[in-house]
């Protein structure tokens, strides 16, 4: 008869634990009401050219997916050379590596402990002594042996356990997400300060040849002088714009000088090392096709709204946690060894020891506290959809502007090729009248001015058009799912998601 009970029993707790409830909400990702278009107004489906370096007219390919190593459209060796070497050399893509490995690691040891009994071996020696009171006035002495192994297992009736696992997924799926998001962050960051050296150097070069130019002009302006063509006013006049030009030489070169520290520093080099190589415009070749994704796939594709997404999943798992706290916890032990007084009788049939135990724990009153937690659970969640929905918003945000400002760049390109052009003709006309003795020495400064900064516009939009172009990749996501990610593969072609979970199951307690 007991061994029939015994046999019920635990068939019995075999049931609960296959078919217990996980109390709390099963998480669903919130859903995202997204339009057709990123912009208001449709976007034209080619950019303006210009008649100029980085004019190309560039075509936006909706709906085409984007490349994993997205930088080689721009057709740089060099380039292609240093992101390399970033993604090799990078502290901070190493740092994001090891958060990863420590959250996978948690799981490890975590998903042991929970799904899994506890078993431990153990074995003694003593010596003790017994008191003679109880043993009719005489104590005695005795060595005493013992070796063990006790089993524990907590019985996951309600999902708390399988909660707590839920949420260190999420927190791995998180550091995944956040070391695509360093991934991506180091490569655009290359690009641009790349780009950003190429337009310092272009404009020291523009600068050191206005300078050349102006030094020829105060030549023929003293010669004249000197001849009397012109008053000694003429001559400082020149002199004020050679020394107003050099001025602005040291301050680009400063530039460059932090720029190029920046840039051995996102590869993992002291800036003394100078092993950088030099950018130029001119080397870079700008993409003329842009992919760019399905609104209704963004948020599938940024690593920060999905590391966010993660965010919320391990908040949703912690409401599970706090619930599954209000129910009662059941754990069963188990003990088998031997224990002997000599050594030699440790392992005979007589020394064998045993035990069997269930323990329940139930709460009953905590003032309070379990469901304080639980609603404190409930708050963190909704703080974490919020964020969600606002890294969505501004993601959204960060396409359109791209998108808007590709366009408006490239218009803005085309009128500075032309501003150059006009003011480039402008003054040559001007010099020849001047050397004739055509046209004041006055507008000969007025159409030198206007042609110095129309270069110097016309690089600066050049450099804006190639940076835009990275930043669109960036603002898209990056392509990371179409590579084997090198953070162990955990991220990578993860783009499709569940539909989403209403919201009220947090409030009413989930389904068990």
């Amino acid at each position: 008869m007991k061994l029939l009970f015994m046999r019920a029993s635990l068939a019995g707790i075999a049931v609960i634990v296959l078919f217990g409830c996980a109390v709390g909400p099963d998480f669903r990702p919130p859903e995202l009401q997204t339009t057709g278009s990123y912009t208001a107004s449709p976007l034209p489906s080619h950019t303006a050219n210009a008649p100029t370096g980085g004019g190309t007219a560039q075509r936006f390919a909706f709906a085409q997916d984007l490349s994993s190593q997205w930088w080689t459209l721009f057709r740089s060796p060099e380039l292609d050379a240093l992101i390399k070497q970033g993604l090799m050399d990078s502290p901070s893509l190493s740092a994001a590596r090891a958060a990863l490995r420590e959250a996978q690691e948690n799981l490890r040891a975590t998903s042991g402990t929970l799904l899994y009994p506890g078993v431990d071996a153990g074995a003694q020696e003593t010596r003790q002594r017994t008191s003679g009171i109880f043993y009719g006035g005489s104590s005695s002495e005795y060595d005493l042996y013992n070796a063990s192994v006790k089993v524990s297992y907590t019985l996951d009736l309600f999902g708390g356990s399988r909660r707590r696992l839920e949420a260190l997924r999420a927190q791995v799926d998180y550091q995944s997400y956040q070391f695509e998001a360093a991934y991506l962050s180091l490569t655009a960051n290359i690009v641009t300060t790349s780009i950003r050296e190429a337009s310092l150097r272009s404009q020291i070069g523009a600068t050191r040849d206005i300078l050349a130019a102006e030094q020829k002009r105060l030549d023929v302006v003293k010669r004249r002088f000197q001849l009397g063509a012109v008053s000694r006013t003429s001559v400082l006049s020149q002199q004020l714009e050679l020394a107003k030009t050099r001025v602005a030489l040291p301050p680009l070169e400063k530039q460059l000088a932090f720029t190029r520290h920046a840039l051995s520093v996102l590869t993992g080099q002291l800036p003394g090392e100078g092993k950088l190589p030099r950018f130029r415009l001119n080397s870079l070749t700008l993409p003329e096709v842009l992919p760019v994704s399905l609104p209704s796939e963004l948020a599938h594709q940024r690593p920060d709204i999905r590391a966010s997404e993660a965010l919320l999943h391990q908040a949703s798992a912690a409401v599970g946690i706090a619930t599954a706290n209000l129910y009662p916890q059941i754990t069963l032990s188990g003990r088998y060894g031997t224990e002997a007084a000599g050594m030699g009788d440790l392992f005979s049939s007589q020394s064998v020891i045993w035990n069997l135990g269930a323990g329940l724990l139930g709460p009953i009153f905590h003032g309070g506290q379990l469901t304080a937690r639980r609603r404190a659970a409930i708050a963190v969640y909704d703080e974490a959809e919020a964020q969600y929905r606002q890294t969505v918003l501004k993601a959204f945000q960060n396409v359109a502007d791209v998108l808007r400002a590709l366009d408006t760049d490239a218009c803005t390109l085309r009128a500075q090729a032309e501003v150059e052009a006009a003011a480039k003709a402008t003054l040559n006309l001007t010099q020849r009248q001047f050397e004739l003795g055509a046209v004041s020495y006055l507008s000969l400064l007025v159409a030198q001015r206007d042609y110095q900064q129309a270069r110097i516009n016309l690089i600066v939009a050049q450099a804006e058009r190639y940076s835009d172009t990275a930043a669109l990749f960036q603002a898209l996501g990056g392509g990371w799912w179409n590579r084997v990610s090198v953070s162990a593969g955990t991220a990578s072609k993860r783009v499709k998601t569940d539909r989403p979970a209403t919201a009220g199951s947090l409030h009413r307690g989930g389904s068990e």
